[in-house]
């Protein structure tokens, strides 16, 4: 495909809406040209002030459009699968957020309508794409790390957040699904074999009884024998934190240090850094690159570098973690593929 890649946006809220912007601004190799979303009059308002020219409140518009070659879903996660198998049967490409779904049968079918239509299908895991993970990767793949023994991901929001509009298991499906899968980019050819996980509401303890859970720390086996750790809160007094660690039996690589910039104050208070505050800010250049690397498959009919299948066994460990935690044990991954 030489022209560039005509993209409809499915949904037009915080990361639709910054998607979008990234899709017209900084992706010469494709084109907005819809957006899509049920919300009365939000598809048009995002659309014209990207100048994307149409806006959908019927999504299944979308398909019908032939300027479109490939959607970006960045709707309610309870509706990726299915705009996913819908985009597939429409012979369209898709970049799906995370996760592609809640469900492993509904993974499975996103995965097989994707294979029927012979489509690219890729998932917005943006670590993947972000230097410093990708540099770790580089020294795993040279080998320079040496076996991988003990890993380590968190993700710290900056909070703010509702919790009458967070759903059970949240932390698990949608935030540490992200660690998830950033634990097994770093220790490829390994797969995760059991999960123990423990949570609770620490941020929001008078939510505590309603079943939230904003504070999570996950232990992960792979079936080398190596080691994980995931962590998760949902408020961080200082901004957005997210890091990663590998020890190898080559040595130790570590991700992220959640620095705004280089400059430290030295004063009569001691010394201070500014920090990140948010995700888009954190990783404005991944989540750039993952859609560049998208639209390059699309365009050269190559494989996506993050599959559904990718998606999938982050969302078995994900789900695993859940019922850990529900069931007070360990739970091994197979159980949960039954």
């Amino acid at each position: 495909m030489s022209a560039p890649v005509g993209v409809a946006l499915i949904g037009s809220g915080r990361m639709g809406s910054f998607h979008g912007e990234t899709v017209v601004r900084r992706l010469p190799g494709a084109r907005l040209v819809a957006v899509a979303d049920p919300a009365p009059g939000a598809a048009e308002r995002l659309a014209a002030a990207l100048g994307a020219g149409r806006g959908y409140a019927d999504v299944a518009r979308v398909w019908e459009d032939p300027a479109v070659d490939a959607v970006v879903v960045a709707s309610p996660a309870r509706t990726h699968a299915a705009l996913v198998v819908a985009a597939a049967e429409a012979g369209r490409h898709v970049f799906c957020e995370k996760p592609m779904a809640a469900t492993l049968a509904d993974a499975d079918r996103a995965i097989d309508a994707v294979r029927a239509a012979g489509v690219v299908l890729q998932v917005g895991f943006n670590r993947r794409f972000a230097p410093d993970w990708r540099a770790a990767r580089v020294l795993l793949d040279a080998g320079t790390l040496g076996t991988p023994r003990l890993l380590r991901s968190l993700t710290r929001d900056p909070g703010g957040f509702d919790p009458a509009r967070v759903p059970p298991d949240t932390i698990f499906l949608e935030t540490l699904i992200h660690d998830f899968d950033t634990l097994r980019f770093l220790h490829p050819g390994a797969e995760v074999v059991e999960v123990h996980a423990v949570a609770d509401a620490l941020v929001e303890p008078g939510w505590r009884d309603r079943g939230l859970l904003d504070t999570a720390v996950v232990v992960l086996r792979f079936d080398d024998g190596a080691m994980g750790v995931a962590e998760a809160c949902f408020e961080a007094a200082y901004g957005y934190d997210v890091r990663g660690e590998v020890l190898g039996s080559g040595g130790m690589a570590t991700m992220g240090d959640g620095r705004r910039g280089g400059l430290a104050f030295s004063g009569p208070a001691g010394r201070v850094v500014e920090t990140v505050r948010g995700d888009q800010e954190l990783f404005r250049d991944a989540y750039t690159a993952e859609l560049g690397a998208f639209v390059e498959a699309v365009r050269s009919g190559g494989p996506a570098p993050v599959t559904g299948e990718d998606a999938r066994a982050a969302l078995a460990i994900a789900l695993a973690a859940a019922e850990s935690v529900r069931a007070g044990r360990p739970v091994r991954i197979d159980e949960v593929e039954k």
